[in-house]
């Protein structure tokens, strides 16, 4: 398999060779190519499935050690009314949009954190290598706003842990924003991708906006 950073230099060198800052594919190295073409660029693999325990990804975590969670600490940044905070992080109130299924939700129970590339998926695709420490950072990615995203429960359980071969979101307006953000988490972490994901990505994308995805290596 060619890896991510291999393909992405090849690429970058033919289509963006000024918007590549720092080594690619290395952690703080940033890169930004036409969604097209990055969709070329993720590497081919077959899925890794075993050894898999979705305990192996520690979350959620209070890394900064304020005292909220990631899940929290994602839950207030994307509410757009602002929930009210009470000791330990409890949040109440508040309400949020779920663009998985548009719909509005009006309590902090009522949503899931979803990781965009689930947790299994993550592991199917080049995280089963990973140290522990990296498949915690992974799993409460707070350095990307598209690593997780809040959503109604509803939307990320029939989700589960399908990729975009398997799942798209019911609401057919955000379809080309989710895939867009697909590649891009998958690019960000040096994931890999199968066939079928692959050629589906390749369809899913060929009428969306052929926008710049920006990425912030992480490792």
């Amino acid at each position: 398999m060619v890896s991510l950073a291999a393909a992405t230099a090849a690429v970058v060198a033919l289509v963006t060779p000024t918007h590549a800052v720092g080594p690619i594919g290395e952690p703080g190295g940033t890169l930004a190519m036409p969604l097209h073409d990055a969709v070329q660029v993720l590497p081919v693999a077959e899925e890794e499935r075993a050894g898999y325990q979705r305990t192996s990804f520690k979350h959620w975590v209070d890394a900064d050690r304020d005292g909220c969670s990631t899940r929290n600490e994602v839950l207030k940044a994307e509410a757009f009314l602002t929930p009210e905070q009470a000791a330990g992080c409890k949040l109440s109130g508040g309400e949020w949009y779920s663009p998985y299924d548009n719909v509005y939700i009006g309590a902090p129970g009522g949503l899931d954190i979803d990781h965009l590339v689930p947790l299994a998926e993550a592991w199917d695709s080049g995280a089963f290598a990973w140290a522990a420490k990296e498949r915690e950072d992974y799993a409460n990615d707070l350095g990307d706003d598209r690593s997780l995203i809040a959503v109604s429960a509803r939307s990320n359980r029939s989700k589960a842990d399908q990729d975009p071969a398997q799942w798209l979101p019911p609401h057919e307006a955000y379809r080309c924003q989710y895939l867009t953000d697909w590649v891009a988490t998958k690019m960000r972490w040096q994931l890999a991708v199968d066939e079928v994901e692959r050629d589906i990505l390749d369809e899913g994308t060929a009428d969306c906006p052929n926008v710049p995805v920006k990425i912030t290596f992480a490792r």
